[in-house]
């Protein structure tokens, strides 16, 4: 069973159709990437995936019991409020110091659990967001745009955690991104959006459709071949196709 499925999805805010007749299927351990134009959509697309938000038409379905982490596109703390790395990590739910120090370290910010969340750097602060989000064992991990405020080799960098994250948890991961030339080459599926799906399939199909190119114009597809990699698994030439939606 998917872990998340969606037939026929619309979303109407304020008067105006964000997202209109959506259909898509999120498997279990794949890594997914939506992306698309400001204003086409991404967020409210992941929103009504995780149910924060409810379809005006179509349903969404998940798995019983499904277990989400959310790492947000950003997050605003008062700087002068103390709140160490440890404890925000037990917010709302107290956490074994000894699983906070694990994760700390999976996510390579080992020895920070006493550190103020105001001194950390931009890259430590999605990095503790990470960690957060994997403490609950997420069967799914969605990221909203969590490289925003991070340079290219910190974005980069976060994309190959993410990437050893799914292969060392066996969790499936949703993210919207901008950053297209580094996470693309990430991902087992693309999903361009910009109020449907317009196209989607494996990052070399994307970025070779006609929709993906009139969107982001034919010079994004050089950038892919910087950032290449290859999986450790095999994806069959059925599963990536472009298709209109």
């Amino acid at each position: 069973m998917s872990l998340i499925t969606g037939r026929g999805v619309s979303v109407e805010l304020g008067g105006r159709t964000i997202l209109r007749d959506i259909d898509v299927a999120i498997e279990r351990g794949e890594i997914v990437t939506v992306v698309g134009p400001n204003g086409s959509g991404k967020s409210t697309f992941i929103r009504v995936l995780v149910g924060a938000i409810r379809p005006s038409r179509g349903q969404v379905s998940r798995a019983p019991g499904l277990v989400v982490g959310y790492v947000p596109q950003r997050l605003s703390l008062d700087a002068t409020m103390p709140l160490t790395v440890a404890r925000f990590l037990g917010l709302p739910k107290r956490r074994p110091a000894a699983d906070v120090a694990a994760m700390l370290e999976h996510v390579g910010v080992a020895g920070l659990g006493r550190r103020q969340m105001s001194a950390l750097s931009g890259g430590q602060f999605q990095r503790v967001l990470l960690a957060r989000a994997l403490l609950s064992k997420p069967d799914l991990l969605v990221l909203d745009e969590p490289t925003q405020s991070l340079d290219q080799p910190g974005t980069a960098a976060f994309y190959r955690l993410i990437e050893t994250v799914r292969r060392e948890l066996g969790c499936a991961v949703l993210m919207v991104s901008h950053d297209l030339h580094v996470v693309m080459s990430a991902s087992d599926r693309v999903l361009c959006i910009n109020g449907h799906i317009c196209c989607e399939g494996t990052p070399t199909v994307v970025s070779a459709a006609p929709e993906y190119r009139a969107l982001f114009g034919s010079g994004t597809q050089g950038a892919f071949a910087l950032y290449q990699h290859k999986h450790d698994h095999h994806h069959p030439e059925s599963e990536g196709t472009a298709s209109d939606a």
